[in-house]
């Protein structure tokens, strides 16, 4: 939709463009200097799986469709390229994006579902060192990270990293071809290679990970609430927008996400989840001080734009993959017998069959991906299963213990970070299903609201931008105008579920600690049966 650019503070006009390169979409997104979404336009990621769990993108082609996003934005605004005051992006967070000498790409993408690197996060985490490199960045350590991915190069690809000048991640991909400058975010860096009290790089952590001569690979540390740099004129050609135009390096994709979600509120005490392709659950915490580490040394600390709060945040590898991984099998069997039926088709009425549907017919942990699970412990090996099936479990039964599991594993994912919220904000595609929000707070026994936005990514990203503008303090004052007005009203919890879901997860977790070493044995017999 296309409106009028509005005059903002400081009694300034235009608009700020907020760019959100998914793994599956890339989008740029026109928000005037209030927060109103006033254009939009996007383009299909598409990604490849490669041997041993690795799995790739385009970077060319994900720069070349970020481009076309903001020039079809800028053919929608009412004053054209004149009316943009600023530019922001984020992106798909870990993974490893190489570039040579000349700004080239060395190889395709590694993104953050590469998993070929699992045997080694493994090595890595029981390795004597590993609790003191937890406790420095806040973070546990899985296959996905960049740090695990230059180490299974150094060791197996070594000429990768001979051809390569820099390590970047997608957003900062995105950000040189934008700018030219090569540089990373204060999240990225910290939790993969740095102490989340200084705000910098380690060289504990660069060196624990046996990476002190790749050391040279890792590019400086823009914080873009403070510092924004020029569009460059080949990217002024590419995009439409006008040369010189404030670009500015966003925070990771979970945070702006976060902080367009609704994380950051008056009270302090909120939370907020993400249940889209994966699921991310994070805790406002105010400083440092105030972070909780757990004994399973999993979750993250990731940095937020004010140079002192930060999320903790603990993340499931995967949230609607598991319900769409059911509505596949369902469609699947209906093709087989001639009927043709879409996902979209079957989730019309899923909210009201789900909700008839019995609670905790059985118990489902969520660990569909292949890549294991990360939170709130960290174990390559992780998978999926039902646990209580009986020969009258129906469809919608399976589908609301999907649905709880995605529950339970939110609230396993909280109390690692020290606590569950005083309330939780949910965004992500499931946040848009009734029975997700009524199961989420019970399970909780937390009210659910739901952020009347439609890209929150993106709207953290141009919050970012605001802040750097001097439009707004800070990025308190800027959620405050951008977000709280969109905060809808509270799902509460079910009186009478709660007490079962406390039982019930109690079990699920119990289940989980027990199941562990199952998993490894099975991982362990599909690998001798492959070969």
């Amino acid at each position: 939709m296309a409106g009028q650019a509005n005059q903002g503070m400081n009694g300034r006009e235009g608009v700020i463009i907020g760019i959100d390169a998914g793994t599956s979409v890339v989008k740029s997104v026109a928000f005037t200097l209030d927060g109103r979404q006033i254009a939009e336009a996007a383009r299909p990621n598409r990604y490849w799986r490669v041997a041993d769990g690795g799995v790739e993108q385009d970077m060319g082609k994900t720069w070349k469709d970020t481009a076309a996003t903001l020039r079809e934005v800028v053919e929608k605004l009412p004053g054209g390229a004149a009316s943009v005051i600023s530019v922001s992006v984020t992106g798909q967070g870990d993974g490893t994006w190489l570039v040579d000498r000349d700004g080239e790409p060395v190889a395709p993408a590694w993104l953050w579902l590469d998993a070929r690197s699992g045997a080694l996060a493994t090595e890595l985490i029981a390795s004597p060192s590993y609790p003191r490199r937890y406790e420095t960045t806040g973070s546990g350590l899985n296959a996905c990270q960049q740090g695990v991915h230059l180490l299974h190069m150094k060791r197996h690809m070594p000429e990768l990293l001979e051809r390569s000048a820099t390590a970047l991640h997608c957003k900062d991909w995105l950000y040189f071809r934008l700018t030219g400058q090569r540089a990373t975010d204060p999240t990225e860096a910290c939790f993969t290679f740095g102490d989340y009290r200084t705000r910098n790089y380690s060289d504990f952590v660069i060196e624990e990970l046996g990476l002190r001569d790749e050391r040279r690979l890792l590019p400086p540390i823009v914080d873009g609430r403070t510092e924004s740099h020029a569009l460059s004129d080949a990217a002024a050609r590419a995009t439409g927008l006008t040369p010189g135009t404030p670009v500015v390096l966003g925070y990771v994709d979970v945070v702006c996400t976060g902080i367009g979600g609704g994380l950051i509120d008056p009270t302090g005490e909120a939370g907020c989840s993400i249940l889209g392709s994966t699921g991310m659950h994070m805790r406002y915490v105010k400083s440092a001080k105030d972070v909780v580490l757990n004994e399973s040394r999993s979750g993250y600390v990731m940095l937020l734009p004010d140079g002192q709060s930060a999320a903790q945040i603990q993340s499931n590898m995967a949230a609607t993959l598991n319900i769409d991984w059911m509505l596949d099998l369902a469609c699947g069997i209906l093709r087989y017998e001639g009927v043709e039926r879409g996902r979209k088709d079957l989730v019309r009425q899923l909210d009201e069959r789900v909700l008839d549907a019995r609670p905790v017919s059985a118990l489902y942990h969520p660990y569909i991906s292949e890549a294991g699970e990360r939170g709130p412990f960290m174990d390559p090996f992780a998978r999926a299963q039902f646990t209580g099936l009986q020969s009258d479990s129906g469809f919608y039964d399976l589908m609301r213990a999907v649905l709880e599991g995605l529950g339970f594993a939110s609230r396993d994912c909280y109390e690692a970070t020290g606590m569950v919220p005083r309330e939780v904000r949910l965004t992500g595609g499931a946040a848009r299903s009734k029975a997700m929000r009524l199961i989420l707070a019970s399970v909780l026994g937390r009210p659910i609201r739901t952020v009347e936005r439609e890209e929150a990514g993106a709207a953290g990203a141009a919050m970012i931008a605001a802040v750097q503008a001097g439009l707004y303090p800070n990025i308190q004052a800027a959620a405050e105008a951008w977000v709280e007005p969109l905060v809808g009203p509270a799902s509460e919890p079910d009186a009478a579920l709660v007490p079962t879901y406390d039982e019930a997860f109690a079990l699920y977790r119990e289940l989980r600690e027990k199941l562990q070493p199952c998993w490894a044995r099975l991982a362990e017999i599909k690998s001798r049966h492959e070969t």
